[in-house]
């Protein structure tokens, strides 16, 4: 059965069912054989996708439910593809085709020769033509060699040596397609899954639950308590708080009103929000990390381009040697043996998998690389730079100042007030202050019954007084509470970058609690093991005034400390770095964090990070640890040494069977054998590297608002 879809030339094929199995025949370019495949991945009801890019199919493993067939049917129909009619997959390298190749070595020692001699060029007729067809390119790449090793030796009678050539060749490829596959899953295993179903409410006010794939731009979507929005749009009704740290970075949830923008990632923490929906599934902006691992995929590091270059050069090689010898000893013989040898193949198959082993180590240690090339350039990275909200510092808040404006009322009494009320809500402000009475052990305060204004602030009866806390703005503008007496002290604390909660009992000022994140635990630890890992220069930008600044800059040793600085500040600032001819790293988290994120060697963003600072940056932290950096520039590190080794012991030890081949101290069977030995040797080491655990072990720039010390 095949399915041709009117507004694509997508062609899927039915090639077999069975119940809650299916396996299709895309007929598409591999680009869009790529997103079919993730498409699929995405639907809810599908529990596997095996994909063989080699025949072009898919294997699907699913519910069973006639509506998820559909569902994959249209999926896989979506996906345009002008080039499907010129395209046709590569010849399949599968489990069959090996035990074939071995069948062809039996045939060769036992039957007669005319039978054997036909099962022989039937065996070896694709490479040879793959090698043909590369030849008459101008091209030598390794095809050409591939069937001069298989051609010779069948030219010569020795069908024997062909097939048995022939099954290793085969080996190696499937070792070589299992093995990419393999390391493709390790990453696509981290892919964003799409929720499940969602509840929409109709033109009649009737709410209805239906599949998240078949959401549409338009619809008014209603997200509760706890539930995580599915979609980007704008608040139509209700009124929530809700928790965007995943989102945009903000560390406090924010008051969502109706008219207000709402972002796909967000969890309501309180309240229930009528969403109407504008940005759907890819196009919202969670579904960009999906994308970030896809694209991964597909994009080449430089080395990995590099490695294709030497190897294919290295094919050369291999022909001089063999015009040599055969000039020299006219021994055909010999001339199989070195046939059998190229550097290719260890050299270029081991790099994308060790590329992508050190990624899925990453992944293991909260990291999202997004690109090979990150990796490479990360592991020469010789300075860093920080910047200090949301990086050195945690999104977890805690209380730095008690202000008492009522003389009647202590620090004690005030912190004890507000988290007896405060302990009814999940928002973070109240929570810093519920901890905070928890450490001092203050005792509970009884209360009426507590009134949440969602967005605004709490209020309830304490001893007869009419207690209130939240904005400025719930107080000020709301409830016209006038704080301006204490603009002053007020001012003072915004000024260090401090959050400010109001406080208000019976119309009357009562206190103002200040609050800021506080040092992360691992950030003195983490600069440590970055020094330890080759880490010469370590750099903070802050907006901080000169003297908190230093200050912080001395706790945590770091090298250069660049204060008072404006957002637009920062790419010039890395900029400069680069210019002295260093590798530059750049940590942050913000919306303003952008320009510097792109303009560094490599950009890494905070899990809580603005959306547009993951989209900009290389590697995105997955979970909110500072010593993730470290861990991601030791695996880092590690993989290029990998990679390098790699191209050592595939130089070293193929050389050496070149040169025992070339002075006819091994057969060609044996030549063959131990080539695709070693290069099944290189890809099992380069695949099981991403299996280890990585161990992590842990100057002077000039200019206004700058000071470096020791």
């Amino acid at each position: 059965m095949t399915i041709a879809f009117p507004d694509s030339a997508t062609h899927v094929e039915i090639v077999h069912e069975l119940d809650k199995r299916l396996r299709l025949r895309l007929l598409a370019d591999p680009d869009a054989f790529a997103q079919t495949e993730l498409a699929l991945r995405r639907l809810p009801g599908v529990a596997d996708v095996r994909a063989n890019k080699a025949c072009a199919s898919l294997t699907l493993l699913y519910d069973g439910r006639p509506e998820v067939r559909d569902s994959i049917l249209a999926a896989a129909g979506r996906t345009p593809s002008a080039a499907a009619d010129a395209w046709r997959p590569p010849p399949a390298i599968t489990p069959r085709r090996v035990m074939l190749a071995s069948g062809a070595i039996a045939a060769a020692l036992l039957l007669p020769p005319p039978l054997a001699a036909a099962i022989t060029w039937l065996n070896v007729a694709g490479i040879l033509a793959r090698g043909v067809a590369a030849a008459a390119q101008g091209k030598l790449t390794t095809d050409v060699l591939d069937a001069l090793a298989l051609g010779l030796p069948a030219a010569r009678y020795e069908y024997a040596t062909a097939n048995v050539t022939r099954f290793l060749l085969a080996l190696a490829e499937y070792i070589e397609a299992t093995t990419v596959q393999q390391s493709d899953e390790l990453l696509r295993s981290l892919l964003r899954q799409a929720p499940g179903d969602v509840w929409v409410e109709r033109p009649d006010g009737e709410l209805a639950r239906i599949p998240f794939t078949e959401l549409r731009g338009g619809e008014r979507v209603v997200v509760g308590t706890g539930e995580t929005i599915p979609i980007d749009g704008r608040v139509v009704a209700g009124a929530a708080y809700v928790d965007q740290s995943t989102v945009t970075g903000e560390s406090l949830p924010a008051p969502r009103n109706v008219g207000d923008e709402a972002l796909a990632g967000g969890v309501l923490t309180d309240g229930r929000l009528v969403i109407q929906a504008e940005r759907v599934g890819q196009a919202t902006t969670t579904g960009r990390i999906t994308r970030y691992i896809q694209e991964a995929l597909d994009r080449p590091a430089d080395i990995q381009t590099v490695s294709n270059v030497f190897a294919d050069r290295r094919v050369g090689i291999t022909l001089a040697t063999a015009a040599g010898v055969f000039a020299v000893t006219r021994d055909w013989r010999r001339i199989e043996s070195v046939f059998m040898v190229d550097y290719s193949c260890a050299v270029k198959l081991g790099t994308p998998i060790a590329i992508k082993s050190a990624m899925y180590r990453a992944a293991q240690e909260g990291c999202l690389v997004k690109s090979g090339t990150a990796i490479e350039t990360l592991a020469g990275v010789d300075t860093i730079v920080f910047d200090k909200t949301g990086t050195l510092t945690h999104n977890m808040l805690e209380v730095t100042d008690i202000c008492p404006i009522d003389p009647a009322i202590d620090e004690e009494r005030a912190a004890a007030m507000v988290a007896s009320l405060g302990e009814h809500t999940t928002h973070p402000i109240a929570r810093a202050i519920v901890r905070l009475a928890q450490e001092r052990r203050l005792a509970h305060i009884p209360h009426e019954e507590v009134n949440f204004i969602v967005g605004h602030g709490v209020e309830a009866q304490v001893d007869g007084r009419h207690i209130r806390f939240g904005s400025r703005h719930y107080l000020e503008d709301d409830e016209h509470i006038s704080f301006a007496d204490f603009r002053k002290m007020v001012r003072a604390l915004q000024e260090e970058g401090k959050s400010l909660l109001y406080v208000a009992a019976d119309e009357r000022p009562l206190a103002v609690f200040a609050l800021r994140d506080r040092l992360r635990p691992e950030s003195a630890n983490t600069l440590e093991q970055l020094r330890r890992l080759g880490v010469k220069r370590l750099v903070m930008i802050t907006g901080d005034h000169r003297a908190p600044a230093l200050a912080f800059g001395e706790t945590l040793g770091i090298d250069a400390v660049h204060y008072e600085q404006r957002p637009e500040d920062k790419a010039t600032i890395i900029a400069a770095l680069k210019q002295e001819g260093r590798r530059v790293a750049y940590i942050g988290d913000g919306v303003n964090d952008g320009p510097a994120l792109m303009a560094a060697d490599v950009g890494i963003s905070m899990p809580r990070a603005a959306d547009i600072a993951r989209a900009t940056a290389d590697i995105v932290l997955l979970e909110d640890r500072l010593d993730s950096v470290a861990a991601m520039l030791a695996i880092a590190q590690q993989g290029m040494r990998l990679i390098h080794s790699n191209f050592q012991v595939a130089v070293g030890v193929n050389s050496a069977i070149l040169a025992a081949a070339a002075l006819g101290r091994l057969s060609p069977l044996a030549a063959a054998t131990l080539h695709n030995g070693t290069t099944i040797a290189v890809l099992i080491r380069a695949l099981l590297s991403g299996r280890a655990a990585a161990p992590v072990t842990g100057k002077k720039s000039s200019g206004a608002g700058a000071l470096e010390h020791s």
